[in-house]
C-alpha cells in the first residue's frame, strides 16, 4: 500500500511556514484594524477546566502567531498555578466579575471561551464589547438565539470572530474536503459518521447537566459526526429525521445518551450520524460513485488515519491540532487569511442540532432545513 498525501502538500506546508516567518520576522508585519504592526496576537483563555490546561495551554507554547497571555478564571488556587506555570503577569488575570477591564488590556487581542456551553454567549458577547477578537470552543451556544447574538456583538464591535472547530485546520479533514471538491471518488452518494465515547465518571459533571450543556451527546460529541456528514458531501443538508435511545436512565437523567439521525442532500447523497455518551465510536465513511474513503479514527485529538478503495493510505505528520487551529485564526485576523471556522459555521450546527431534537420531540419526523448555497463554509 502507498502512502497518500494531500496535493503539494510538503511544498505548500513549506510555502506557508517560510512565508509566515518572513512577514513575522519584520517590525512592521502586516496585520488588521487595532493589531496594527503586532507580530504575535495574545491570547487569553477563559475558563481552564480540562481542555484549556491539557489542550489549548500547552498547544501555545508552540503556537507561530499567537501565545497565551492571559487567563480568566473563577478559581482563585488556578490563578497562582498558571501564573507560575506559564509565566502570565498578574495585571493580565481575571475572574468573571472583573472581565470586562480586559477591554483595556494591550496585551491580549483574543478571548477564547472554554467555558460550559451555557456561558459561551455571554462571555463571547463581552468579549467583543471589550473590543476583543473572539474564538468560541464548540457548541457556539445553546440555541440559535445565542449563536445570533454572538455573530451580532462580534459584527457591531467590528472583531473577528471564529469557532474553536479544531479539526479544519488538520490534513486528514483538509483531504477530504479535497476529495469531494475534486470528485476523486465520482459524485458523493452515501456518507456515515460516528462520534461518542463511554462516560462513566462523576453523574454530576457539567456536561450531564442541561441548564449548563444545554443537551447531551448531540451537543458534544454530536456536532462533529454532524460536521463529517457536511465536508463529506461539501454540501448542507436539506432535511434531518432522528431517534434518541437510553439504557442508561439512572446515569443519563438530564441530557440524551444516544441519538441516531439521517440527512438529505440538495444532490441526493444521503447521511447518518451516530452520537453518544454511552459507547465509543470515532470514524466517518464516503462512498461515491467510483470508489470510497474513510478516516479512522476522524474526530480525535490524532494522530488520525485514513485508507481509500484504490488502497491508499491517508497518513500526515501529526501535529497539535489546537495549535494548527489557533494558528489559522491568528492567520485570520493578522494577515486576512481564509477564516475556516466562522460564526456562521456554529450557527448553522445549532440549527442542525435544533432540528434533530424537534424531530425526536416529534416522534422521528423529517424536518426541512433551508440553507443559503455554502452557508457556513469556512474559507
Amino acid at each position: 500500500m502507498k502512502s497518500l498525501t494531500r496535493r503539494n502538500f510538503n511544498s505548500l506546508t513549506a510555502k506557508g511556514i517560510g512565508g509566515a516567518a518572513l512577514l513575522s520576522s519584520s517590525p512592521f508585519a502586516c496585520a488588521m484594524g487595532g493589531n496594527q504592526g503586532k507580530k504575535k496576537l495574545g491570547i487569553a483563555l477563559v475558563g481552564l477546566g480540562s481542555y484549556s490546561t491539557y489542550q489549548l495551554a500547552p498547544a501555545l507554547q508552540d503556537t507561530q502567531h499567537c501565545y497565551l497571555a492571559g487567563i480568566v478564571t473563577g478559581t482563585p488556587q488556578k490563578e497562582k498555578a498558571w501564573a507560575d506555570k506559564y509565566g502570565i503577569p498578574e495585571k493580565n488575570i481575571y475572574n468573571y466579575q472583573n472581565f470586562d477591564d480586559i477591554a483595556n488590556n494591550e496585551d491580549i487581542d483574543v478571548v477564547y471561551v472554554v467555558l460550559p456551553n451555557s456561558m459561551h454567549a455571554e462571555f463571547c458577547v463581552r468579549a467583543a464589547k471589550a473590543g476583543k477578537h473572539v474564538i468560541c470552543e464548540k457548541p457556539m451556544g445553546i440555541s440559535v438565539a445565542e449563536c445570533d447574538a454572538i455573530i451580532n456583538a462580534c459584527k457591531e464591535a467590528g472583531v473577528k470572530l471564529g469557532m474553536g472547530y479544531r479539526l479544519h485546520s488538520e490534513p486528514y479533514t483538509q483531504q477530504v474536503k479535497e476529495y469531494v471538491k475534486e470528485k476523486t471518488f465520482g459524485d458523493i452518494l452515501f456518507v456515515s459518521a460516528d462520534a461518542a465515547y463511554r462516560s462513566t465518571g462523576n453523574p454530576d459533571q457539567w456536561r450531564l447537566n442541561k441548564k449548563l450543556s444545554g443537551g447531551g451527546a448531540l451537543m458534544n460529541m454530536g456536532v462533529y459526526a454532524v460536521q463529517s456528514t457536511i465536508y463529506g458531501t461539501g454540501e448542507n443538508p436539506i432535511s434531518v429525521s432522528a431517534q434518541e435511545f437510553s439504557t442508561r436512565p439512572d446515569y443519563f437523567k438530564d441530557t440524551d445518551e444516544t441519538i441516531t439521525a439521517q440527512f438529505k442532500f440538495p444532490s441526493g447523497a444521503v447521511g447518518n450520524i451516530s452520537t453518544s455518551h454511552n459507547f465509543n465510536a470515532n470514524a466517518m465513511y464516503v462512498s461515491g460513485s467510483s470508489g470510497w474513503f474513510q478516516l479512522q479514527p476522524a474526530n480525535n485529538y490524532g494522530p488520525l488515519s485514513g485508507e481509500t478503495s484504490r488502497g491508499d493510505t491517508i497518513k500526515f505528520p501529526h501535529e497539535s491540532q489546537q495549535k494548527l487551529q489557533m494558528d489559522d485564526f491568528a492567520k485570520h485576523v493578522l494577515f486576512n487569511e481564509p477564516n475556516l471556522a466562522p460564526g456562521e459555521m456554529g450557527k448553522r450546527d445549532m440549527m442542525i442540532v435544533e432540528a434533530i431534537y424537534k424531530s425526536i420531540a416529534n416522534g422521528g419526523e423529517t424536518i426541512a432545513l433551508d440553507f443559503e448555497p455554502g452557508y457556513g463554509f469556512g474559507g
